[in-house]
């Protein structure tokens, strides 16, 4: 089976439009939270996602925008784009995002949170430590993570033990073994912090037991200017250009 594994669109729906014309076919489509929030086009971000989405949970921006968090526990300019998704945002899509679990145990094999194990709406997963903590939580081999808008991969032992730290390229292929644990995190379509402006996505085939790590190039202008007629803070319209 393969399945795309997406997260962090964040309303930006030309990086979502390219990045669905370049998974193409697949079985499955695991969506890890903040579908919404951040970005000037969420209605089209949830009507595109939600017929493909298998999976889809709820993240951080997506349960601000829609009220049930306070937007006090984000900086200013989170806290103006939350606001201005949430008074956007079709009534329809504000049920479906207020019905979103926070995690989902897909199966024996796999679990879907959008932040950890531990804190599945709020812990950014980025250190060897941090994961260590989280492996003992969870029964699955692999869980996949969202919310630090990085390709990251952390390996584990038998025992618990963070064995590796990996920063996929676009293209890399991690082979899962069967005697290792892993968090994977594919980036974000529609933020990426990495210092790569490019949309970023993760292809997982189940039956070759491989999971390929992909960016491709949108029209980060097109978003821009979006940004711009919404009014949309500077700073969020500046950081799609540099990744960042």
């Amino acid at each position: 089976m393969r399945i795309a594994i997406v997260s962090d669109i964040h309303s930006n729906y030309t990086a979502l439009e390219t990045v669905l014309a370049a998974i193409g076919s697949v079985d499955q489509c695991w969506n890890l939270g903040d579908t919404i929030g951040y970005g000037p086009r969420p209605n089209e971000c949830m009507a595109a996602i939600r017929p493909l989405s298998d999976v889809m949970i709820a993240g951080n921006h997506d349960l601000a925008c829609i009220g049930a968090l306070d937007l006090r526990d984000f900086n200013a300019d989170a806290r103006t784009a939350n606001l201005w998704n949430g008074q956007q945002l079709l009534p329809e899509h504000h049920e479906a995002l207020a019905a979103l679990p926070p995690r989902c145990d897909v199966d024996e094999r796999f679990l879907v949170v959008h932040g950890s194990p531990r804190e599945p709406v709020w812990e950014y997963l980025l250190s060897s430590a941090q994961a260590e903590e989280n492996f003992p939580l969870f029964p699955q081999q692999v869980c996949c993570v969202g919310h630090s808008h990085m390709p990251l991969v952390f390996v584990g032992d038998a025992a618990g033990a963070c064995t590796d730290l990996r920063l996929p390229d676009d293209g890399e292929v991690l082979e899962i073994q069967p005697d290792a644990r892993y968090f994977i995190n594919p980036g974000s379509v529609g933020q990426p912090r990495n210092h790569d402006p490019r949309a970023a996505y993760a292809i997982l085939d189940t039956a070759a037991g491989t999971v390929t790590f992909r960016r491709v190039a949108y029209d980060i202008e097109t978003t821009q200017r979006q940004m711009r007629e919404a009014g949309l803070p500077a700073s969020l319209i500046r950081r799609l250009s540099y990744g960042m």
